[in-house]
């Protein structure tokens, strides 16, 4: 009678399993034009999923009131931030009212390496520098439109933070933003809230298990097959 053929270890087995379960982390960009609804999905995000973390700006911008360094972005003067675009320690900059923001680049580094996902709510510019940027096999893109402009410009005034010159700045800039829809993986209407952030909410979940950011898998796939040729002998 044929002997049975050895099983790999208990401790073997859930080790391969686990790196078939460790994921690199994705650079999750929500890009829209203001009004459209990235900002209020973002703190949704990141209010209920631990695998989610903010990426914290520099910015050149006066903190406003409330607002600590580091935690709501990292205020820095023109010549510090220079200073930072010039030693290459942004992933990405740009130029938004008159002041500077920009994502540090050693902490996104640190957090997708850790296998923690990181939120850029940022606009087409700093998505576009970010897709460009060394870190690029990591990004996730997502742009929100509004369901019309009228729409848009009474999410604008709903608000009732700004006067009718600043509003009108933005519905010009949204008129830009919008041009650059194509450039992103997934495009969402928000006619309600609620259920495009459900949708953002899948395309994570589908993001998340995608081959690439498993690395794992290789292993855990000759394991398999190891199996298949320990029972032929």
């Amino acid at each position: 009678m044929t002997d049975a053929p050895a099983s790999a270890p208990a401790s073997d087995v859930a080790e391969a399993r686990r790196q078939a379960e460790t994921r690199r982390g994705i650079l999750f960009i929500l890009s829209s034009p203001s009004g459209a609804g990235k900002s209020t999905i973002s703190r949704r995000l990141l209010a209920d999923d631990p695998e989610f973390s903010f990426s914290i700006s520099a910015t050149t911008r006066a903190p406003r009131p409330g607002e600590v360094d580091g935690r709501e972005y990292h205020f820095r003067t023109r010549e510090q931030f220079e200073a930072m675009v010039e030693a290459g320690e942004l992933l990405e900059h740009a130029e938004v009212f008159g002041n500077f923001y920009g994502t540090p680049r050693a902490p996104v580094e640190a957090a997708l390496e850790a296998g923690r996902d990181v939120l850029f709510d940022v606009d087409w510019q700093g998505g576009q520098q970010l897709r460009n940027s060394a870190l690029r096999e990591a990004v996730a893109s997502v742009f929100i439109l509004p369901p019309s402009i009228a729409e848009l410009e009474r999410r604008l005034r709903a608000r009732a933070q700004d006067p009718d010159a600043v509003i009108a700045h933005r519905m010009a800039r949204a008129r830009d933003e919008i041009s650059h829809w194509d450039a992103y993986d997934y495009v969402l209407i928000n006619d309600d809230l609620d259920r495009c952030e459900q949708e953002i909410r899948r395309i994570l979940a589908a993001e998340r298990l995608r081959r690439a950011r498993r690395p794992g898998l290789v292993g855990f796939v000759q394991g398999l097959n190891r199996e298949f040729q320990d029972r032929r002998s």
